[in-house]
């Protein structure tokens, strides 16, 4: 065969692979209102920056039909490419060629591609969308989900790994965006779960539309198992590429800085960043957004454990991660899911290179049988842990409540933070001066004349002692008080000061138990 035939050839067989399941197959991903592997590749990576690696893998299979089968890619497109000037690896599974189904071939580019992720050191993305473990193949598929898993979780504090749901996502394929650190649904395209409602109606006679049952939404707002919701694949992709921009490649280097650095839109002198009667809630995100470059804040789960917010900007440049109580929702209390969401955020932050910057004000945490029931003292434990574990610059302002185990929770000095900040009107005590004043003064109440008149008068003599910054300064367990106005310059020197921080020496040991 002469050079221009083998040319031809190849051009042939490249070409037939490139168009995945054909026309009818990429006309039914059309119709649902998804776009297919490679337009979403397009969509994601920088023009013309993608390259391509395994195109020609097949599979071997000879069972059930699979004997001379061809599947282009094997139902998988993999490599490398572009997100802004910055490499990523990628994959992203092609729903058109056999439903995206994983056989050992296909988990074997995926492989590859994770494998490559932590040798150069990039971020890696999976584009999910799949029918699940392809069953012609037995067990050679689990195979391959386990093989995913197990580099899912070595390359766990490496390289960010991100993850985007972009069709079903069932059984043990859920479990690959699961060990990833960020999860990206689409509203009425993502569907994760592990067991689909066929399998519920059948075990359980439960009948359920597997949008309730693990759709977007869902997820977003009651599981907490997804960071980002979107409307569109196309607001995803924009999600993602925010994301990225806040991020190191790897767990080596220190984040992006934005070398021009803008001061916020809002500040905090103009929002009204606290109300006088101090029982009124407040949104504390504009307290956030008062203080970071340009007001930009990157919320993270914005839609789960709303009494809790966490997301990503910047200070003079440099990114931070926010913890914050919202008071708005739940007056800021800490419960198991807000524990859980703050704890996993904090540990990605402190892998990655990024400062921990918390905001103060909650009542504690949320009483009650339920909330006991559910392990609140497990799940509060895993913030604990996760703050006092972290190595990065922590900074801490207390708002206003700071009360009981809350406050030793959200990044007391207690804990490890570098500089522990208070506004005149935090309130650092035990409990509130209501329910401290009906413990401590129950007698002198009872006994007296004219209870209420006592009681008034007892909150007030508890509120001038306690609840306030200034015996907490006193101790040394807050570094600095200030005005609200200098909030944000206070923590631009904080953060320069501690930058350059050494981390402190590890015991002699394995790892830690954190009390999953």
């Amino acid at each position: 065969m002469s050079i221009v035939s083998k040319i031809n050839d190849f051009m042939s067989r490249a070409s037939r692979l490139l168009h995945g399941g054909g026309e009818a197959s990429l006309k039914k991903q059309h119709l649902k209102g998804k776009m297919n592997a490679r337009e979403r590749l397009d969509t994601l990576l920088d023009i013309e920056s993608f390259f391509e690696t395994d195109l020609f893998v097949e599979h071997i299979a000879q069972d059930f039909g699979m004997k001379g089968k061809q599947l282009a890619c094997d139902g998988v497109i993999t490599g490398f490419g572009m997100i802004d000037n910055r490499s990523v690896a990628i994959f992203a599974q092609d729903f058109t060629v056999a439903g995206g189904s994983l056989g050992k071939a296909h988990a074997g580019k995926i492989i590859k591609t994770i494998d490559s992720a932590g040798d150069m050191g990039i971020p890696l993305i999976g584009i999910n969308d799949s029918g699940g473990a392809r069953i012609q193949e037995g067990v050679d598929s689990l195979c391959g989900y386990g093989d995913i898993f197990f580099r899912n979780t070595r390359l766990s504090g490496v390289v960010p790994q991100l993850s985007v749901i972009l069709g079903p996502c069932a059984g043990g394929a859920a479990y690959s965006p699961a060990l990833t650190d960020f999860v990206f649904v689409v509203d009425k395209i993502s569907q994760l779960f592990i067991t689909g409602p066929e399998v519920v109606k059948s075990v359980l006679g439960e009948e359920i539309a597997a949008e309730k049952l693990g759709g977007a939404m869902t997820h977003a707002t009651t599981t907490g198992n997804v960071h980002f919701y979107a409307k569109t694949e196309k607001e995803a992709f924009q999600q993602i590429k925010k994301l990225l921009s806040f991020l190191p490649s790897n767990c080596q280097e220190d984040p992006p800085i934005d070398k021009n650095p803008s001061k916020p839109e809002k500040e905090i002198e103009t929002v009204n960043a606290i109300p006088t009667n101090r029982r009124r809630a407040y949104d504390v995100k504009k307290i956030i957004k008062g203080v970071l470059d340009s007001s930009d804040f990157f919320e993270v789960q914005e839609h789960f454990a709303k009494n809790i917010v966490i997301g990503l900007g910047r200070l003079q440049g440099r990114t931070v991660g926010i913890i914050a109580n919202q008071p708005y929702v739940l007056a800021g209390v800490l419960d198991v899911n807000a524990s859980d969401k703050a704890a996993r955020f904090i540990r990605f932050c402190d892998a990655f290179n990024v400062p921990l910057l918390t905001f103060v004000d909650t009542p504690g945490y949320l009483p009650g049988m339920v909330q006991e029931h559910s392990g609140i003292i497990r799940h509060g434990a895993k913030l604990l842990y996760a703050y006092s574990e972290a190595t990065v610059p922590k900074l801490t302002v207390v708002l206003r409540k700071a009360y009981g185990g809350a406050y030793i929770a959200m990044c007391s000095k207690h804990l490890g933070a570098d500089f522990a900040i208070a506004w005149p009107t935090a309130e650092i005590a035990v409990m509130g001066p209501e329910a401290a004043t009906n413990i401590v003064f129950r007698k002198e109440i009872q006994e007296s004349k004219d209870p209420e008149t006592t009681r008034q008068k007892m909150i007030q003599e508890y509120e001038d002692k306690f609840a306030n910054p200034y015996v907490a300064a006193a101790r040394g367990y807050v570094d600095l008080i200030i005005e609200p106005a200098k909030t944000r310059e206070t923590l631009i020197k904080a953060i320069n000061v501690v930058k350059s921080r050494k981390r402190p020496i590890s015991f002699n040991r394995r790892h830690g138990n954190i009390p999953l």
